[in-house]
């Protein structure tokens, strides 16, 4: 049950916080594989980007790729809230009576890749339809809903996922490199067209748009991952009370 109540919770945040995601999103495909200067910036920062999305897309704009961003929540964060709830009530957390740091860290460690290996298909749809927009705004490929082989499906997965697992520890050079893998155009035999893989997106980002290309969409990022992170927990904390106390409830003797 923890998994549910974990991933519902999650669910519950990116009610919230999903506007957010898509402003990151659009920050960190834009001037995509371009030097410094050399396009128009459509969204100068987070406030402006939250403007310029809600002026040309509309408000629902701003909601885009919400229903597979609650999907990629539910899974992602079902399995690694749940994962360590496992861990934590089996005692695989403690030492000599007490909760081990490093133990914690490490029980952390795998709940997270776990969560973001099992959620890499839906992070890879709530991409494709957060990048979608109006022409005059538009960055990075636009997939427009259109559904590819499954040869594209899974090399795209396999691109991203290596950054993804990064992405749970709140890394935003990994969550750059992860949104450009998964939304890159593919080719016929399911290949990238802009990058081979990982090692090919971080160095040709570098090469292109310098150190600072990593770090698109960074304050995007982490005003949503403070929120989020609160939001998850405050539902994950109050859901468990309830499902507990009404379990105790219903053990009572009648």
């Amino acid at each position: 049950m923890d998994f549910v109540l974990s991933g519902v919770s999650a669910c519950c945040a990116c009610l919230f916080t999903n506007p957010l995601e898509v402003v990151k999103t659009r920050m960190q495909l834009q001037g995509e594989m371009m030097t410094p200067g050399s396009y128009k910036i459509h969204y100068r920062n987070v406030l402006h980007a939250f403007y310029t999305i809600g002026k040309v897309d509309g408000l629902a704009g701003l909601q885009k790729g919400l229903v597979p961003a609650l999907n990629y929540q539910l899974v992602m964060n079902g399995v690694r809230l749940g994962s360590y709830a496992i861990l934590e009530t089996g005692g695989y957390i403690h030492s000599g009576g007490r909760v081990s740091p490093v133990k914690s860290v490490a029980a952390g460690a795998v709940a997270g890749v776990l969560g973001a290996i099992i959620g890499s298909p839906m992070y890879l749809v709530k991409t494709h339809l957060q990048s979608q927009s109006t022409a005059s705004i538009a960055v990075g490929h636009q997939y427009q809903h259109q559904v590819f082989p499954l040869n594209s499906w899974l090399v795209s997965l396999s691109a991203g996922m290596i950054s993804s697992v990064f992405v749970v520890l709140g890394m935003t050079p990994f969550d750059v490199i992860s949104t450009r893998l998964y939304n890159q155009p593919i080719d016929s035999r399911g290949k990238g067209l802009l990058y081979s893989g990982f090692i090919s997106c971080f160095s040709q980002t570098i090469r292109k748009e310098g150190i600072f290309g990593l770090y698109k969409g960074i304050g995007a990022s982490y005003f949503r991952l403070g929120p989020h992170t609160i939001l998850s927990l405050l539902f994950w904390n109050e859901l468990r009370k309830v499902y507990y106390k009404d379990r105790q409830l219903a053990s009572r003797p009648r």
